[in-house]
């Protein structure tokens, strides 16, 4: 590393606060060059998906997240209508629940429950723990972000006795997610048995006209707010998806519109120089030779950014891990990411990150502003717990160095509205961009898709087996004669999972009598 590459390759932008460092990625001198006319092109596919172009060929829509930022953009005055009175009609409606005008049984509302998964979590998730204020917050949060019965006992139970100050956001896009359903009624149960009238306390995020926008409608909910088909789930934090959650918690949501707004101006410049979101798809491509070689760890030094890898998860491999390119070859792509945050992956897996296997690149995210307070405490006579951390990223970079570990570092000011909506735009063009490069769709998501319709497959198994058991109470089973009794073409290894699953379960009534060999073990009711 020499000074005089640091300043050839640090990329800073005063107004935005934020910089960029790709100095240690040991790209050649002629890299930029040769990929400038792939660039190009990955601008001019923005250019189009932005101005309406039917960006996602598979299901035939337009992808429109960056207009949610800037209505204006959108191409038909009725888009743009929709997403501004939207916005408008979210700040008035967690406007009124703020100041009582929209209350529970027991007065305002204290607690948000947030139900979601994927797009519908992540970006909720992401938001509340970066930006929430424990003491100074509106609401305080709790998620149901998955179909785990104990994980949903965990919330109610921190929600005990507060059900009637609790206000529930649904949010599902078709209405139709197996794992919010579920979430949903188990919600339900939960106010049923707490005497509650639960339609007076629930809000729906949803498509129009979807099966949960009609359970709203005809329940009277307490509210509906619109989702589009033409904004993704990983896409979907600045929509109501995240902008509702975020608003009822009592952030200031148009400072994260704003923030994303500024970065997408930056990031539209067409000059790869100068956008740093140009910059990092090609240091992506570079780590990674365009086909996923690599894994990228993100380490964040703020402890407020814990969950921009989990995020980054779902927003990056859902988008780039596909089999097929654009023309149908099949060149299973993608990027693996993971991460915690810095300094506690020092004492974690920083150790194989410089000595073990070479098969990632770091982006390390720096943070200047140590805390809201105007000082710190003084832990050694003129350090603070702050020079601490930077001194922990700084270290942690020049040892990976030193074993030629591959690092970019992204810096920003704060951890701030205006500075997370910057980070969600600047790395959704990022994957955008990055598609372009190596040929494939980022905005569908065929894996995801075939595990639905594969757990479809185990729930219709599993009415199955039960069906059987009841036939025949009292008889006893083993796994391979219920497989043979329900069909050639069944697995009996999927009939020996669900059945250990619902004899472990007292609700379902079915018992084990344990044999050796395990496989001959017998099964019923």
């Amino acid at each position: 590393m020499t000074w005089t590459r640091f300043k050839t390759h640090f990329y800073h932008n005063a107004d935005l606060g934020v910089s960029l460092d790709i100095s240690r990625m040991p790209f050649a001198d002629d890299f930029f060059t040769a990929m400038e006319p792939r660039m190009q092109e990955a601008f001019a596919a923005m250019n189009a998906l932005e101005a309406g172009a039917i960006a996602n060929p598979d299901e035939k829509r337009m992808v429109g997240h960056y207009w949610l930022r800037a209505p204006h953009l959108a191409p038909t005055p009725e888009l743009a209508n929709e997403i501004s009175s939207t916005l408008t009609a979210i700040k008035e409606f967690a406007a009124r629940v703020h100041s009582g005008e929209v209350a529970g049984p027991k007065g305002k509302f204290k607690n948000l429950l947030v139900i979601g998964i994927g797009g519908s979590a992540l970006g909720p998730q992401l938001v509340a723990h970066a930006l929430g204020r424990p003491r100074k917050d509106k609401l305080a949060v709790h998620f149901f972000d998955n179909t785990d019965p104990d994980g949903i006992d965990y919330v109610l139970d921190e929600l005990r006795n507060q059900l009637a100050k609790t206000i529930v956001v649904v949010i599902s896009k078709s209405g139709g997610t197996a794992e919010t359903r579920n979430g949903m009624l188990e919600a339900i149960a939960a106010f049923k048995a707490a005497g509650l009238d639960y339609p007076k306390q629930f809000v729906a995020v949803t498509g129009v006209g979807s099966k949960l926008d009609q359970t709203a409608q005809s329940e009277g909910w307490l509210a509906r707010f619109a989702m589009w088909d033409w904004v993704g789930g990983r896409t979907s934090e600045l929509s109501a998806v995240g902008l509702l959650p975020a608003a009822l918690q009592g952030i200031d949501i148009q400072g994260m519109l704003d923030g994303a707004a500024a970065m997408d101006v930056v990031t539209r410049f067409p000059t790869t120089a100068q956008n740093p979101a140009a910059l990092l798809a090609l240091m992506w491509y570079f780590a990674t030779d365009g086909r996923g070689a690599k894994d990228m760890v993100v380490l964040p030094y703020k402890d407020r950014l814990l969950l921009f890898s989990r995020y980054l998860q779902q927003l990056v491999m859902e988008s780039l891990g596909k089999e097929l390119d654009l023309q149908g070859r099949v060149v299973n792509q993608g990027i693996a990411v993971y991460g915690n945050k810095g300094s506690t992956d020092q004492h974690a897996y920083v150790q194989q990150l410089r000595e073990g296997v070479n098969n990632f690149f770091v982006t390390f995210i720096e943070v200047l502003k140590d805390r809201e307070a105007k000082t710190s405490l003084e832990v050694e006579p003129g350090v603070t717990a702050g020079d601490y951390l930077q001194g922990f990223y700084l270290g942690t970079r020049d040892a990976l160095s030193e074993k030629s570990r591959q690092s970019i570092t992204l810096t920003v000011p704060d951890v701030s509205p205006r500075t997370l909506g910057m980070l969600i735009a600047l790395y959704e063009r990022v994957t955008g961009f990055y598609a372009t490069l190596i040929g494939i769709n980022a905005y569908h998501q065929p894996g995801v898709e075939a595990g639905k319709k594969a757990a479809g497959g185990v729930i219709a198994l599993k009415r199955k087996i039960t069906a059987a058991l009841q036939a025949a109470p009292g008889t006893f089973v083993t796994v391979e004669e219920l497989a043979t009794q329900l069909g050639a073409d069944v697995s009996a290894e999927l009939v020996f999972k669900i059945l250990e699953h619902l004899a472990a379960n007292r609700g379902s009534g079915v018992k084990k009598r344990a044999r050796t060999p395990w496989y001959q073990s017998k099964y019923g009711l």
